[in-house]
């Protein structure tokens, strides 16, 4: 179960939340707030996995409110203004809904919302297991197949994530740590603070470097040790 809240000045469109959010299985309802001020109050006391938060609110808005919040739990922006779509963006949003919003809508949202915290919340043990995984891009929940993943780059609160036979790298918000945990060990190599790299797909070492096809990946002093774990000196001719 999701424990979610719904935050919405209008007693209608929170009516309507409700009664949304009462359909869904796996949503459960902790509190109704009018204001960010309420919804602060419950995320200090309560476990909350989910905000259904209107980002129009007289006082603070709830863009304004989610950039307060330290470690915020997954939200979903439900607004009547189409142009707060950037800002829920870089604000790592799972979705954004427009009013009046349908329940499919409701519904297409609040299962990305469930994937996400499902695959969050596996234990290490199937994650490592999982042949691939779900990353949040562009409000949309981009699968990745972990066999086709190249190598990773981390850029400071994103990554992004090169794939084989694909042009554009997955630009998603995350540590590079968060996704290192979610890889399997056997497959995957952190060889600098900023790249994670597949096994597999590794060509060659070279004065530091490790060359993917084309691409020379760079190898920190700290994670050489990381790579000599992969090495098997039977191997070596």
């Amino acid at each position: 179960m999701m424990r979610c809240i719904a935050v919405d000045d209008e007693p209608l469109a929170l009516d309507l939340l409700e009664d949304n959010i009462s359909k869904v299985p796996f949503l459960t309802l902790v509190k109704r707030c009018k204001n960010a001020f309420e919804a602060h109050e419950v995320l200090m006391k309560e476990t909350v996995d989910l905000i259904f938060l209107d980002v129009q609110m007289p006082g603070i808005s709830g863009i304004q409110f989610l950039q307060t919040v330290k470690s915020p739990p997954m939200v979903i922006f439900i607004t009547a203004y189409e142009h707060f779509a950037l800002e829920g963006f870089n604000l790592d949003v799972v979705d954004y809904l427009l009013k009046p919003v349908s329940f499919e809508r409701f519904l297409k949202a609040a299962n990305k919302a469930h994937e996400l915290f499902t695959l969050k919340n596996q234990p290490p043990a199937a994650a490592a297991a999982a042949e691939y995984l779900f990353v949040n891009a562009e409000y949309n929940l981009v699968k990745i197949n972990i066999r086709d993943i190249v190598y990773i780059e981390g850029l400071k609160d994103y990554i992004k994530i090169f794939l084989v036979n694909v042009s554009r790298p997955i630009i998603t918000r995350m540590s590079l740590k968060a996704i290192d945990e979610k890889l399997p060990a056997d497959k995957f190599i952190r060889v600098h603070k900023s790249f994670i790299v597949s096994v597999d797909k590794m060509v060659s070492i070279r004065k530091g470097k490790i060359s993917i096809g084309s691409v020379q990946v760079p190898i920190s002093e700290h994670y050489k040790e990381n790579l000599h774990r992969f090495i098997d000196p039977k191997n070596l001719i």
